[in-house]
């Protein structure tokens, strides 16, 4: 049963309680309490009465609070509410007129040589005006509190609609980010070695069949992406020289966990873009470690003047939306710390997550 539905069905039932509730209290309540018998007028006059309280009901719950009330027109609906319990009262007093209920009640108590009459012809009819304010009460209170609920249920479908709207923008930035990067590589690639840049096509459609087709519903193994990884890593170093040395280092027993996909792969990338010197020696450490369900990437690279290597610059759209994503998806079970060391002349990525 969907939540709508479910909703629904608690409407219903709410309403059938209520009118059992006040059924018994018009058609029961004065018969058993009272133990004498009532004539035929009596029965139509409480029938009369509980329609009226229905329309007085639905009257209020379906068009004066919605309309006044719920538009903060306080003092139009306050008077609407009062002529609504002052024509209930008339029409109670007019059918008690046709009906000739006084004379039938003072009967029934002069043969009971029971308590006086309960009210007096013309007197303010005191329980009526009781009824119909709990009853316009009740409709005023169920209405507003399923008003207020269905505002929360709208708020948090437009808050999920939102982020799934903003999650979906990011990862598509992502990964043209990426694949952007990984062309322009094979591109150069061709010029040296027609082989190789094969063999790294062949990589790349792989990973793209995983990026579009495997990720669909929003989740990938831990298995999948430490895979993933190997492989962008793999194709980065066709075109890297001896210079540059590069350590992976995946989970030693790894055990299988859900989590957003490509959310290592930016902090990664960002370590080949701007950690690799063109004459320098250059070390690339990557590391993804598992404690329990809890996840650890540590990625460290060196920082070169000319990669411009300041935390800001380097952070660039796939770092910046990463960071947006984990937000999003993990508040409050992620921890991600970037650090530049001047003195060790390195860059880290530490970043702890708890995808359950």
């Amino acid at each position: 049963m969907s939540l709508k539905s479910k909703s629904n069905t608690i409407t219903v039932l709410i309403h059938i309680l209520i009118w059992v509730v006040f059924g018994l209290l018009l058609f029961f309540y004065q018969p058993l309490t009272w133990n004498v018998d009532f004539p035929y007028q009596f029965w139509v006059k409480q029938t009369i009465t509980f329609f009226l309280l229905v329309a007085g009901y639905y009257f209020n719950n379906r068009l004066l609070v919605p309309r006044f009330l719920l538009h903060d027109r306080t003092g139009v609906y306050l008077v609407t509410v009062v002529a609504v319990v002052a024509i209930f009262l008339l029409l109670n007093q007019w059918a008690d007129k046709v009906l000739n209920m006084h004379e039938h009640m003072e009967a029934i108590f002069h043969k009971k040589h029971g308590p006086p009459k309960p009210r007096g012809r013309g007197g303010w009819d005191i329980f009526g005006t009781i009824i119909i304010a709990l009853v316009l009460g009740i409709g005023t209170s169920i209405t507003a509190i399923q008003k207020w609920q269905a505002d929360i249920r709208l708020r948090a479908a437009l808050e999920q609609e939102k982020i799934s709207s903003e999650l979906s923008f990011l990862k598509a930035q992502i990964n043209p980010h990426f694949f952007f990067n990984t062309l322009n590589n094979i591109y150069s690639l061709t010029y040296v070695n027609a082989e190789t840049s094969r063999k790294a096509l062949h990589q790349l459609s792989r990973m793209m069949r995983y990026v579009l087709y495997d990720t669909q519903h929003g989740t990938a193994l831990l298995s999948q992406e430490v895979a993933f990884i190997k492989d962008y890593i793999s194709l980065m170093e066709l075109r890297l020289t001896e210079k540059v040395t590069v350590s992976f280092t995946p989970p030693a027993q790894l055990n299988d966990v859900t989590l957003a996909p490509m959310l290592f792969l930016p902090f990664v990338e960002n370590a080949f873009k701007h950690g690799i010197s063109a004459t320098l020696p250059s070390t690339i450490l990557i590391s993804i470690d598992q404690h329990d369900d809890q996840l650890e990437l540590l990625v460290r690279n060196g920082i070169y003047k000319d990669a411009n290597a300041s935390i800001e610059e380097n952070k660039g759209i796939g770092l910046t939306n990463t960071i947006r994503r984990l937000d999003l998806l993990y508040p409050g079970k992620y921890k991600l710390d970037i650090k530049e060391d001047t003195d060790q002349n390195t860059y880290t990525v530490h970043l702890i997550l708890n995808p359950q």
